[in-house]
């Protein structure tokens, strides 16, 4: 079991006492991180008196989830437990007076959602240089979160103006295509015109040409030749078979 790909998480915990006094809290943060991918750190702090800690093991993190009845995989019970702090509902629960200003015992409770099962963990309570170093590391690991975010946030500004300046190009371009001369189009189309009218009258032209009788003629002098000859009289063969009578003129012959 191991704790890998852990990213920080910082968040606002709703601060309550557990007696339900009528103490003011002020305002508290929270860090969760994993120092190694065998712990899970804890802090929580209100940068002035009350500030606590808790580290645990993959070891107690598992009799965690014993106690709490998660079942599935290792890797399902972190994503819960991430899922869980991110939450909106974190609660930091004080309890009790210590001899300094401040609550004696704390744990933080985070739930998923209503009706999911509840993580609690009991924080340790932290002064002097101890509560002095928590704070000063949360601050810093706060200011880095920020820097990393806003770097994030500067890079997505530069690509969105890139698409911007890019889209704005090509309208202009589809504005320029759009608004060219009408003369340019008329002129497109009076020669899409023109090929259509010269294509028709080659077709005419030629249609007209094989159907006409001066080419038919051309086309078959001989025929019409022998259909307009005409043979002289005295050349016209007798039919055979024939019986021709005397006229006239022959019987005084």
């Amino acid at each position: 079991m191991k704790i890998e790909g852990f990213e920080p998480i910082f968040g606002e915990p709703k601060a309550e006492w557990a007696d339900s006094r009528s103490d003011s809290l002020g305002r508290f943060l929270f860090h969760v991180s994993a120092p190694d991918s065998s712990h899970l750190l804890i802090q929580v702090t209100d940068f002035r008196s009350n500030t606590w800690e808790a580290k645990r093991s993959v070891l107690q993190l598992d009799d965690v989830r014993d106690e709490i009845g998660i079942g599935g995989s290792w890797s399902e019970f972190i994503d819960y437990v991430v899922a869980s702090i991110k939450s909106e509902d974190v609660k930091l629960i004080l309890e009790g007076h210590s001899n300094a200003d401040g609550a004696a015992y704390a744990k933080i409770v985070a739930q998923k959602s209503k009706g999911m099962p509840r993580i609690s963990i009991s924080l340790t309570r932290l002064t002097g240089s101890a509560a002095t170093e928590a704070m000063a590391k949360l601050s810093l690991e706060l200011f880095t979160a920020f820097r990393s975010m806003q770097t994030l946030i500067v890079q997505e500004q530069e690509r969105c103006l890139q698409l911007e300046k890019e889209a704005a190009a090509e309208k202009e371009r589809n504005e320029n295509i759009q608004n060219q001369p009408l003369y340019s189009k008329r002129q497109k189309l009076q020669k899409m015109n023109f090929s259509d009218k010269t294509d028709i009258s080659a077709s005419i032209s030629s249609n007209g040409l094989q159907d006409s009788p001066d080419k038919q003629a051309a086309q078959s002098p001989v025929a019409s030749k022998v259909a307009n000859r005409v043979i002289p009289a005295h050349r016209r063969a007798k039919v055979r078979g024939a019986l021709l009578q005397d006229t006239e003129d022959d019987k005084d012959n």
